[in-house]
């Protein structure tokens, strides 16, 4: 009996207890992978849009020099290209070109006179205005000062167009790609990393030994799609991590087409919770083993009286007499199974009495 009021009380006290334990654990990490990638979309959305501005404000300097600038007087429109660039660094070069793709002025008269009629942000500026994504110097690179690394650049065209309407010419603006990638590193924290992608999911700006590589995770996917989702995913790292992607929003100016990608490390951003979780299976632990103590110490105080009492039952069953049995009272029903033994013991013991005769004599004995 002990056993089985042991067994039968742990299982209905486990049970409920792993249940409960494991539905909850499993609750409390559902909700902060969701609170982790909630924090994650703000920072990519913040981190989106400050890139977002800060290519506006240089689309709208280009886009109101292609608005101003007159293709008749070249020096006039050398002096203030070479005044923008000077004032805002991040201008490595800013010309015009006729519809031939002859530049006629640039900032500190470089490449005038040459052709740029072959050129991706010429032809594109020639249709409407455009964004040429990151690429490396092909003509300035002879003419800029040498720099340890290949000089790379973003560019912004717009059409040129006289009082009647017609193109005349293209504005192109090479802005360097360094400090723009830098300002984009600030938001690079522990266990987080943000990454700018382009559309052909090129990394732009990130963790160095991602820099320049083609991701084929899907979050890249998503975002060369233009796709905002938030995922949980293996990288080629072999870590998992928790990933938003933010495309950026390309409402007021030319597109590149890039994508934000804010990933975490999950063991990094799931450690407090995991933390709880491990706190709270110790002290269920605990309380199990309590639990358990106690059922066995009430399994036994339970099982004792109807032993004792079976062992007086197999005595009676055998003739033995000679031992009363013990006085139970831990229960009712130990209490009246005690009693009826002791009035049985009783009645067995007791010395035979014929029954009397009609005549008043006792029967004889039988022979």
């Amino acid at each position: 009996m002990k056993t089985l009021v042991f067994l039968i009380g742990a299982l209905l006290m486990l049970a409920p207890a792993i249940v409960a334990g494991v539905m909850f654990t499993d609750a409390m990490q559902r909700r902060a992978e969701t609170a982790n990638a909630a924090r994650l979309r703000v920072l990519g959305e913040i981190a989106a849009n400050q890139l977002r501005m800060q290519m506006l404000r240089l689309w709208q300097d280009v886009e109101s020099m292609s608005r101003i600038v007159s293709l008749q007087n070249s020096d006039e429109v050398r002096r203030q290209l070479t005044l923008l660039a000077r004032v805002d660094r991040r201008y490595t070069w800013i010309g015009v070109a006729d519809v031939e793709g002859k530049v006629l002025a640039a900032s500190r008269g470089m490449l005038e006179g040459a052709s740029v009629a072959e050129r991706p942000w010429f032809r594109r500026g020639l249709n409407g205005p455009a964004a040429t994504d990151v690429h490396e110097a092909v003509l300035l690179d002879k003419l800029l000062p040498a720099v340890p690394e290949p000089r790379r650049f973003v560019d912004f065209s717009a059409p040129i167009r006289n009082g009647e309407g017609a193109v005349i010419g293209v504005i192109g603006a090479h802005f360097d790609w360094g400090p723009i990638k830098d300002g984009f590193h600030v938001f690079r924290g522990q266990g987080v990393d943000a990454l700018l992608v382009s559309r052909s999911r090129e990394v732009l700006s990130g963790p160095s030994d991602l820099e320049g590589t083609i991701l084929s995770v899907g979050s890249a996917i998503a975002a060369e799609q233009g796709a905002s989702v938030s995922l949980r995913e293996r990288w080629s790292d072999g870590r998992d991590y928790m990933t938003v992607v933010v495309p950026l929003a390309w409402k007021d100016m030319p597109g590149f087409g890039w994508s934000v990608i804010v990933r975490a490390d999950t063991d990094t951003v799931l450690d407090p919770t995991r933390s709880i979780a491990r706190a709270f299976w110790s002290l269920l632990g605990a309380g199990v083993l309590v639990g358990l103590a106690l059922l066995y110490l009430f399994a036994t105080w339970l099982a004792k009286p109807l032993r004792r009492l079976a062992t007086t039952a197999e005595a009676l069953a055998n003739g033995r007499f000679d031992q009363p049995p013990h006085d139970e009272t831990r229960y009712e029903e130990a209490a009246r199974l005690s009693a009826a033994l002791v009035r049985l013991q009783t009645h067995s013991v007791r010395p035979y009495q014929p029954a009397p005769t009609k005549t008043g004599r006792k029967a004889s004995p039988g022979p």
